[in-house]
C-alpha cells in the first residue's frame, strides 16, 4: 500500500495537531450546550474517533451511511442514504462530521435530509476541504485542512475501500486512478 502513494500531504503529528485545535473550537462553540455529532461513514470514522476524544463536552454520537463515489474516483452525483430513519436530531444542536468536501454533493444532501428534522443548529466540521469549484454549495464551519484538487487516500479516506487504515493522508498515484477507469 505505502507505494501506492506519490507522497504524504499530511503525517499523523500534524493531523493530531489540527485535531487538538479543532476540538478547542468545537469546545468553546458549544461549551454551554449539548450537542449530537452526526458522523458520516465510512470516510469519517477514523477522524471523528480522534477528535470526540479530544472534546470534553457532553454529547450523543449517531452515524449517517451515504455515499456519491460508489467505487469510483469521481462522484456520480446521485447521494444514496443506507438507513431507513434518521438519527433524531429534533430540537439539538448538530454537528455534521466528514472526511472530505470535495463536490458538495453527499454534504448538501446530508445538511437537507437533516434540516428537515428541524434540529436547533446545524454546523459542519471537515477533514479536509478541497479548494475548486463545486457542484453545490455547502458552508462549513471548522475545516481540518485545505488541499488542492487531487485525490487522496488514508485516515479514513479510501478508493475501493481500500487504504483507510494508513495513519497519514496522501495522495494516491494517477496511474492507479487511471488504471480503474479503463
Amino acid at each position: 500500500m505505502q507505494g501506492d502513494i506519490e507522497r504524504v500531504l499530511f503525517d499523523e503529528p500534524a493531523i493530531h495537531r489540527r485535531l487538538d485545535e479543532l476540538a478547542a473550537q468545537i469546545s468553546k462553540n458549544y461549551r454551554d450546550r449539548e450537542l449530537t455529532v452526526i458522523a458520516v461513514l465510512s470516510g469519517s470514522l477514523m477522524f471523528m474517533a480522534d477528535l470526540l476524544r479530544r472534546v470534553p463536552l457532553p454529547l450523543k454520537l449517531d452515524f449517517l451511511s451515504a455515499a456519491s463515489y460508489h467505487g469510483k474516483a469521481q462522484t456520480s452525483g446521485e447521494v444514496i442514504f443506507k438507513q431507513l430513519a434518521l438519527p433524531d436530531v429534533t430540537d439539538r444542536d448538530i454537528l455534521i462530521v466528514d472526511d472530505i468536501l470535495d463536490s458538495g454533493h453527499t454534504l448538501a444532501a446530508v445538511c437537507e435530509k437533516l434540516e428537515t428534522a428541524k434540529p436547533c443548529s446545524v454546523r459542519v466540521c471537515v477533514l479536509l476541504s478541497k479548494m475548486k469549484q463545486r457542484a453545490r454549495c455547502v458552508d462549513t464551519d471548522y475545516v481540518g485542512f485545505e488541499i488542492e484538487d487531487e485525490f487522496v487516500v488514508g485516515y479514513g479516506l479510501d478508493f475501493r475501500e481500500r487504504y483507510r487504515n494508513l495513519p497519514y493522508i496522501g495522495v494516491l498515484r494517477k496511474e492507479l486512478l487511471e488504471q480503474s477507469s479503463e
